[in-house]
């Protein structure tokens, strides 16, 4: 990748105005920061950094003094504890907010929110900037996820995880010696992440094939162009190489800056997403110092995704029985009553809500069938060429540091095995879960995924 290619992207954008990226570019965010935000069309607005406490000691006091140096007016920091952990919930949002309603009331203007920090700090400032009204930035402190970009901030309300579309930041700042400093355990979060693309890119070319969602050709080059390539440095990665990091931190701004494009999250996850999801719900690894991340639990949903597509692609869907898979085909009322038995609570009515949406009767399922028989050979020719077997990318997992099998995240395969129907269930986007279960395959290779020669058994 190269810095035209951000730039594309950039310009394609609705919120980002500015990507800067590169070894010591901490030294001048102060500059950038009040060129492109404090001081832009004849403003001189005061700004707020917030952050915990270790990235406050790593960057956000750099950032807070190079503000002051720049002339802008800074406001006191909002730091939050280092211990416990920062939560994405919607009441550390409200405290943000809060802040800076006081400060504009102090101050008589509009207080500029600046992020330090990485996935949870970023998503925080994204929503409380949304909630009061104006635009933010953020400097990154770890290649740890994809949405430093991204419009989405993923907040835990009510019990059910959901994704709040804010606006993302207008100017956002990386420098990879810091972020190459991070502790390893962060770095192998976003190799976790954006390993996702990988399924998560076959999923889209589903939903293509059968009709539901067109693949963009420009937003699938932003993303899948240099996935492999910043993947493909795990070993330099866990050792820290700033070089390594490179490809590594662009993958992921590009990821986020897709989604802008594309206005939708679409082009960065897939249903390996959804595990993660389901199982941050369920607090996996909320007791851990620190506790895991959403990339950790994104690698063993990917692994598991990658097992579940080459299960998939073990059969021939051009040979498909479409009379006996719309014959078998429920009602909607019988898989309301799946979707009940499966969750609990605001959890099921969330997924009753989210599948209907998908949910076609037999006539629209002859029709989607038929289109997706139809074409399977150009469609299985693009799958072969964007998946990636799921024992050598376990390897490559490892190498980085990241979990390659679900002990890792404290899971076992069996629970691998029970998030499946929940992964299908969860979300409206359709993906190969949904394909299978359409086809009358979805029982059987998610047991061939499990069988005593699968990935973890």
């Amino acid at each position: 990748m190269s810095d035209e290619i951000i730039a594309a992207a950039v310009a394609g954008a609705g919120d980002t105005d500015v990507v800067e990226m590169g070894r010591g570019v901490l030294d001048r965010a102060g500059n950038v920061l009040a060129e492109h935000m404090c001081r832009a069309r004849g403003h001189n607005l005061p700004a707020l950094v917030v952050a915990d406490e270790r990235t406050w000691a790593v960057a956000g006091k750099a950032v807070d003094a190079g503000l002051r140096s720049a002339g802008v007016v800074a406001c006191d920091p909002l730091v939050f504890p280092a211990e416990p952990c920062l939560y994405a919930s919607l009441d550390n949002a409200h405290t943000i907010a809060d802040r800076l309603r006081t400060l504009d009331a102090e101050t008589g203007s509009a207080v500029v929110p600046i992020a330090v920090g990485s996935g949870t700090i970023n998503d925080l400032t994204k929503l409380a900037a949304k909630d009061v009204g104006r635009r933010y930035a953020v400097v990154g402190t770890a290649a740890s996820m994809d949405g430093y970009t991204g419009a989405g901030a993923p907040i835990s309300d009510n019990g059910v995880k959901v994704t709040m579309q804010c606006v993302a930041p207008q100017v956002v700042i990386f420098d990879l010696d810091i972020t190459a400093a991070a502790p390893q355990v962060m770095t192998a979060s976003g190799y976790g992440d954006l390993a996702a693309k990988i399924p998560g890119g076959a999923d889209w070319i589903i939903a293509d094939a059968a009709g539901i969602e067109p693949l963009d050709q420009h937003v699938w080059a932003l993303v899948q162009s240099g996935v492999r390539d910043a993947l493909s440095r795990p070993d330099d990665l866990r050792r820290g190489d700033p070089e390594a990091f490179s490809g590594l931190v662009e993958g992921l701004i590009l990821s986020g800056l897709a989604m802008q494009v594309y206005d939708g999250t679409r082009p960065a996850s897939g249903a390996e997403h959804y595990f993660s999801h389901i199982w941050e719900l369920a607090h996996v690894g909320a007791d851990r110092n620190p506790p895991l991340s959403h990339g950790h639990k994104v690698a063993i949903g990917t692994l598991a995704m990658l097992a579940f597509y080459e299960k998939f692609l073990d059969r021939d869907l051009s040979r498909l029985d479409i009379d006996a898979a719309v014959a078998a085909w429920p009602d909607w009322r019988t898989v309301e009553s799946d979707i009940r038995s499966t969750f609990e609570g605001a959890l099921a009515d969330h997924a009753v809500k989210e599948t209907k949406v998908k949910y076609v009767d037999a006539d629209g399922l002859r029709a989607r069938l038929n289109r997706v028989v139809d074409r399977w050979h150009e469609t299985r020719a693009a799958l072969e060429k964007q998946l990636v077997r799921a024992r050598v990318f376990a390897d490559q997992l490892r190498r980085a540091g990241a979990p390659s099998r679900p002990e890792d995240i404290g899971l076992t395969a069996a629970d691998v095995r029970a998030t499946f129907p929940k992964a299908m269930y969860y979300r409206s986007r359709y993906t190969v879960l949904d394909l299978a279960r359409e086809a009358g395959w979805y029982e059987e290779l998610v047991e061939e995924v499990f069988a005593p020669d699968g990935l973890w058994t």
